[in-house]
């Protein structure tokens, strides 16, 4: 088995029992604290493991051997990840997030509503404490990084790609948020998909892993080929899941996309390739908080009349075609080879 399949139950048991550790340790200071060190846990308690995948199979890729340490390192690249999903559900305002309350919806009920003046401050009250958690998350992410055992010479070699994950990460969040309910143009969009999703799902992961095993530049100018396009791919599916997706598989409502007139590639072509009346009933519908079922179905009839659905599926093919090229060019072991394949098809396949 390659891929997540063969990382994932291991990355699982490094993240609970290091959020078990902290958690105790934060509840230490005040029992008080209790429902944040949940939301800490249940922040940690599903996913893929793709980012921490790529990562292992980066270090793989140099040549190394198996390693728990290394394990360990990739995880790291899991608490980042639940990090930024704390606060872009923040920042969307989103209600649910792989079918569960969110962490500043959870979080209303640790706050007692006879202590506030109205439920506006409450819920006030409750982003913040969930501003915090994700911000602890980071947090987390650099500390399990730091004390997995690797040797700190190797430590060394990717320790400034942190910096530079981190700015790259929030500058794509911010230009999401700067251009959202703005008319979304599918070169700015995709800017924004490269910088807030693809980098770091996937190049940086493959370049941290790497750059702990040593890599040579060369190897690391291939994975970036590789990483930005299967990223892109990645975002672009999450795009379509979005609108088209199954809730119950994907854990978020199909709305909240259309709701806060997100920037995606897919809303930008269908507002430029649909016809005149139906660009009119987009631009009536997009941002509009009341959005329900029947005005789904009807931006979901627009985005296939219009191409914009096919136009999307093309791009994310012509993206994993990109990876799988590159791949095959690559001069690295037969193992990692056919676990970084896998990912592709995973990565553009998936229907959550």
């Amino acid at each position: 088995m390659h891929g997540t399949g063969l990382i994932a139950p291991r990355v699982d048991r490094v993240l609970a029992e290091f959020a078990h550790r902290e958690s105790a340790l934060l509840c230490e200071v005040d029992p008080q604290l209790e429902p944040m060190a949940v939301q800490l846990t249940t922040a940690l308690g599903e996913g893929k493991r793709m980012r921490a995948a790529f990562c292992y199979w980066g270090w793989r890729a140099t040549g190394q051997p198996d390693s728990e340490a290394m394990v360990k390192a990739a995880a790291a690249m899991e608490i980042l990840h639940a990090a930024a999903v704390v606060h872009d559900d923040l920042v969307d305002e989103s209600a649910v997030r792989r079918g569960v309350p969110t962490a500043h919806i959870a979080l209303l009920d640790a706050l007692d509503a006879s202590l506030f003046a109205d439920e506006a401050t409450r819920t006030a009250g409750a982003r913040n404490l969930a501003m915090l958690v994700g911000d602890l998350l980071m947090s987390w992410a650099g500390q399990l990084f730091t004390e997995c055992g690797l040797p700190g010479a190797y430590l060394a070699r990717a320790r400034p790609l942190w910096a530079t994950l981190a700015r790259e990460l929030i500058a794509g969040e911010c230009l999401e948020i700067l251009r959202t309910r703005a008319v979304p143009e599918q070169h700015s969009s995709l800017k924004i998909i490269r910088y807030k999703t693809a980098k770091y799902t996937v190049e940086h992961p493959l370049h941290i892993g790497a750059l702990l095993g040593g890599a040579p530049r060369q190897l690391l100018y291939d994975f970036s080929e590789f990483g930005l396009a299967l990223g892109e791919a990645f975002q672009l599916r999450d795009d379509l899941l979005g609108v088209f997706g199954d809730p119950c598989e994907t854990g978020k409502s199909a709305l909240d996309d259309l709701s806060g007139a997100k920037p995606t590639v897919l809303l930008a072509l269908a507002l430029s390739q649909a016809a005149a009346e139906d660009r009119v009933e987009l631009r009536r519908l997009i941002g509009r908080p009341d959005l329900g079922e029947p005005e789904l179905e009807t931006v979901r009839a627009i985005m296939v009349r219009s191409g914009a659905r096919g136009a999307v599926e093309e791009l994310i093919t012509e993206r994993a075609e990109t990876a799988l090229k590159t791949l095959d060019q690559l001069r690295i072991p037969d193992e990692p080879a056919a676990a970084l394949r896998h990912l592709v098809t995973a990565t553009v396949a998936r229907t959550s």
